[in-house]
């Protein structure tokens, strides 16, 4: 009777140590992509740093708010310009002010749903916000610059620069990627993912840098804020994988993943949840914010504190995922 007990108990253990694992395993959807040797990639920190600091630090200058959202907006289209780009605006109204995204197409050689890139380019009660977010915006230009020089574009991809995404606009039909969305939506195009590239610049090899909002994520990611984060609902763990595996390869930065639900905090903190508001399959692609950078929406986010040589890491990776999907 008792070895009958104890055969039961080492079964419901071991059953339990399963499903466990299998939770885990969806959580963090881990790649085993063999590396490649890239000796040089296209994105070049200093040039980073550079339309960082123009837009934190000569930008931020500016006392007022809506003039520095339109200088910004701008300098954005003067930077694809300078690749030979052509850039368009989609302008709407909130509460009587006219506001506008960039919009910049990126053709390709065959027929296939649309893959779009996006970063806001305003920022929390006109602060710096050299993370939050011109970390975001500087990955986005240079992209731009690398695909305008590429002949291996597989699908056709849209560069978007979004006004509004931080409060009062969060969360509303306000945030320039809701109506960036909705209006794909609308005309009935199909899209084969969404990146929000959101805070890419903070990092830091120290132990106990990276926070966590619940304790058990700290039990399984790393305590060092050096890696970069897909994030997604449940609903995409096998986009998860895919942009994971066609990150990876080329960077020396880790690159992690989570899916889980919007109630664990942060999950949907950024313009990626304007395309689940239509289900379109939609990532973050971050640092992890506030879990990682305590200068996040305050008058300490500012550009020297950015890490730009990992950031071209991460544009490097983004880079490669799009000419392989």
């Amino acid at each position: 009777m008792i070895k009958t007990s104890i055969k039961w108990i080492i079964r419901l253990v071991l059953l339990f140590l399963t499903i466990v694992a299998a939770l885990i395993l969806l959580l963090m959807q881990p790649t085993f992509e063999s590396r490649k040797s890239v000796s040089d990639g296209y994105a070049k920190p200093e040039k980073l740093k550079q339309i960082v600091k123009f837009l934190s630090d000569d930008l931020a200058k500016h006392p007022n708010p809506i003039a520095r959202l339109e200088l910004t907006r701008q300098y954005i289209e003067s930077q694809f310009s300078r690749f030979g780009l052509n850039s368009r605006l989609q302008t709407f109204e909130v509460d009587g002010q006219t506001y506008s995204n960039v919009i910049v197409d990126i053709p390709s050689k065959k027929e296939c749903p649309l893959i779009v890139i996006g970063a806001h380019y305003d920022t929390y009660h006109n602060l710096p916000g050299a993370d939050d977010n011109a970390s975001g915006v500087a990955a986005l230009i240079e992209l731009g610059g690398a695909l305008s020089k590429s002949n291996k574009v597989r699908c056709p991809i849209q560069l978007v620069a979004y006004a509004n995404e931080e409060p009062p606009f969060f969360r509303t039909p306000g945030m320039g990627s809701y109506v960036h969305a909705k209006s794909l939506k609308d005309e009935g195009i199909e899209i084969s993912f969404m990146l929000s590239l959101e805070t890419l610049g903070y990092f830091s090899d120290e132990e106990g840098s990276q926070l966590y909002p619940t304790p058990l994520l700290g039990l399984l990611y790393p305590s060092k804020g050096n890696f970069i984060t897909l994030v997604g609902n449940l609903s995409q763990m096998s986009l998860v994988r895919e942009v994971k595996s066609g990150m990876q390869p080329v960077m020396s930065t880790e690159v992690y993943s989570i899916n889980a639900p919007v109630s664990v905090p942060g999950i949907d903190f950024s313009d990626h949840r304007s395309y689940w508001e239509f289900d379109y399959p939609a990532l973050m692609v971050t640092d992890t914010a506030f879990n990682r950078n305590l200068n996040y929406h305050t008058e300490g986010d500012t550009y020297e504190k950015l890490d730009y040589k990992r950031m071209s890491d991460v544009v490097n990776g983004l880079y490669y995922l799009l000419l392989t999907k």
